[in-house]
């Protein structure tokens, strides 16, 4: 087999690349869902109160959060949770200096020798996160983009994200995410400002190994992100972690109704557009149309 295509194998299973192919943190995370649901039916553990709304003839209830406008706070609780999963069921503990919080450190606090063996919990990863979101006004799609490039990173450089290094990790994909998505980009120094302790000198050097060790991928495909966002709804509905259901208020469904009608007139003059493109053909294969015939 020759080494390209070798390359082109890898890329088809590597899911930051190829829309066909799972995601790891969706993976990551199955184990743990069939122990949950095995303990729950072995020790009749009933689901408690329902909470989730439904519609009824007086409300409508509808989920703000879209493929194209993703619900900010749902969208990050999703990605931290599916970070968690990375962490907790790694397979090994690969790692490199650049992201190693001991070599370099975030904070002036002392990193406890024994940093490396605690996991931490999805709250505080998800606190970590928030307060970076928070203080350079990132949007629910630099979110998802994040992960994109945390799993490519953990695929092409062959290391795992564990306790060592996951605040960096995450930190260098912010970062990537940021200045590639976000029309108005956080500059590193701007990231100073939040994390206090680090320098400039430090966030540049850690943005260039990410850069390189992403072998200056930074692509990603509408059908790679579509995936991602569907797979980290799945992994909601498998943690009870449900996206914030509103009311249908009347602005809202007015608003609704004219975004229908202005999609609704763009297909049609696409249709009629396409229409013209035809006729040239028509000549030649005589088309024939027939008066419609309703019973």
């Amino acid at each position: 087999m020759t080494w390209r295509r070798q390359w082109n194998l890898a890329l088809e299973s590597n899911p930051s690349d190829h829309p066909r192919a799972s995601t790891i943190f969706l993976s990551k995370s199955q184990t743990d869902v069939r122990e949950k649901r095995k303990s729950n039916h072995i020790n009749h553990v009933s689901p408690g109160q329902l909470t989730k709304k439904y519609s009824s003839c007086s409300t409508i209830f509808i989920d703000d959060s879209t493929v194209s406008q993703p619900n900010l706070r749902s969208t990050i609780k999703c990605v931290t949770l599916a970070i968690f999963y990375h962490i907790k069921n790694r397979d090994s503990d690969r790692s490199l200096d650049i992201f190693d919080e001991k070599t370099h450190p975030l904070t002036r606090e002392e990193v406890p020798d024994d940093y490396y063996k605690h996991d931490p919990d999805h709250k505080h990863i998800y606190r970590f996160v928030r307060t970076l979101f928070s203080a350079a006004q990132l949007t629910a799609e630099c979110a998802i983009v994040t992960l994109v490039y945390l799993e490519r990173l953990l695929t092409y450089a062959e290391i795992d994200i564990c306790p060592s290094n996951w605040k960096r990790i995450v930190l260098g994909a912010i970062l990537l995410a940021s200045k590639v998505w976000d029309d108005q980009a956080v500059w590193n120094v701007d990231y100073c400002q939040i994390l206090k302790d680090i320098t400039v000198e430090d966030m540049n050097e850690m943005e260039r190994h990410f850069l390189e060790l992403l072998q200056f991928n930074i692509n990603v495909p509408a059908s790679v992100y579509a995936k991602y966002y569907f797979d980290l709804r799945s992994l909601a509905d498998d943690n009870n972690l449900s996206f914030l259901l509103e009311p249908l208020s009347k602005e809202r469904a007015q608003k609704l109704e004219a975004i229908s009608r202005l999609c609704e007139d763009k297909y049609k003059d696409l249709s009629k557009a396409a229409m013209r493109r035809s006729f040239s053909a028509d000549n030649l294969v005589g088309i024939r149309r027939s008066n419609a015939i309703l019973s």
